[in-house]
């Protein structure tokens, strides 16, 4: 089985971030990073979560 990383909106909802899926943690890591560096104390942002799902081969 191989691994994938999905991000979660905490809310539940979906958007441009939320449902992406990637074959690494950092690469996931990475859009949240620029996502949060680009929010400079804001209370408006959202809040996301990186998920390790397996995925059936074949």
């Amino acid at each position: 089985m191989a691994t994938r990383y999905r991000i979660h909106r905490d809310d539940g909802q979906r958007d441009g971030i939320a449902g992406q899926t990637f074959a690494s943690y950092d690469a996931a890591h990475a859009v949240l990073e620029r996502y949060y560096g680009d929010l400079c104390c804001s209370d408006d942002r959202e809040y996301y979560r990186i998920k390790e799902e397996e995925m059936e081969e074949g």
